[in-house]
């Protein structure tokens, strides 16, 4: 038995080179947790086309929506680890709502293998127009003066968008009351129309209303100021200093990947990422390319994780 143990593992260490050098030699699937439209859904397309030129296979994109991310991030999970099957792995579902299912049907450390960072993005928080203030400080002095009565929109429960506010809400001190719908666009609509008052959402579903004037922005929640908005200030500058609700994506793909592969991947999205049209690109949908090498994707996952998870913590936010 030991010795048929042994031949096995041998042939494995002697395969994964062989495997890696012949790879990819036929389409390559990359899994959306999130609807077709979603943010996580435009990424992956605008990087799909590139990617297959790069590695010469194509890229089909396959949309698994549903329970709070775990649908599609699972089956990444629960792939053959040969490269084949890839994901995009969003903030949301590998930073956040990991704290709120009770149940994961993975390990996200265990079970997935980051492979590269692609964008950094960020939210925007946006009012309705209905709404009498104009700046990050006149929102808090109202919240405060109407406590209870001011009405956050997300795209979901569990969504950056929610734990965003959540977050905000607690270095404010202010009581705002969370509303969760089944989509951005619908809830972006009823911002429009006026039926709930603010907004945190990516600035890739929401940057047309804004700069149409459909609904009021007032900041961005990242570190820095989004070239996409480059006279909208940071929350941080804004009023609230030390606010920071970034958002990211990347691609994983299941634990056991062969690390050739892993690297001529990361490889390929890197160079992909990094052409001056992929940016052009980019800034459209109000991104930036990120990139780096697997451990530095790995890193960030954690470092997201345990802030995030503090945050949810406070606010008793869960999902059924």
């Amino acid at each position: 038995m030991r010795i048929f143990s042994a031949a096995m593992l041998v042939g494995s260490l002697l395969f994964a080179p062989m495997a890696a050098a012949q790879y990819p030699n036929r389409p390559i699937r990359l899994i959306v947790p999130q609807a077709v439209g979603s943010a996580t859904d435009t990424l992956a397309r605008l990087l799909a086309v590139d990617l297959a030129r790069a590695l010469g296979q194509n890229i089909v994109v396959d949309n698994r929506p549903g329970g709070a991310l775990t649908i599609g991030i699972e089956m990444v999970a629960k792939s053959a680890p040969d490269g084949y099957t890839i994901g995009m792995g969003p903030i949301g579902a590998l930073a956040i709502t990991r704290h709120m299912v009770a149940k994961l049907p993975y390990d996200i450390e265990r079970d997935l293998q980051p492979i590269a960072l692609v964008s950094r993005g960020h939210l925007l928080l946006a009012v309705s127009p209905a709404l009498p203030v104009k700046s990050v400080r006149e929102l808090i002095a109202y919240a405060k003066a109407n406590p209870g009565k001011l009405l956050n929109a997300s795209s979901s429960n569990g969504s950056p968008g929610h734990v965003s506010g959540e977050l905000f809400k607690y270095m404010t001190g202010t009581r705002i009351e969370h509303v969760p719908y089944k989509g951005g666009s619908m809830a972006i609509n009823d911002l429009i129309a006026g039926h709930v008052q603010l907004m945190f959402e990516s600035l890739n579903s929401i940057a047309p209303f804004a700069r149409s004037g459909r609904v009021r922005p007032l900041a961005v929640t990242g570190a820095r100021r989004s070239p996409g908005f480059p006279d909208l200030p940071t929350i941080a500058e804004a009023g609230v200093p030390g606010y920071e609700a970034g958002t990211w994506s990347g691609i994983i793909g299941p634990a056991g990947m062969p690390r050739p592969v892993v690297d001529k991947l990361n490889a390929a999205i890197n160079q992909v990422i990094s052409s001056p049209a992929f940016k052009d690109r980019f800034a459209l949908i109000g991104d930036e390319p990120a990139g780096g090498t697997p451990e530095e994707f790995a890193a960030l996952i954690r470092r997201d994780s345990a802030k995030w998870a503090d945050v949810i913590r406070r606010s008793g936010a869960k999902i059924d």
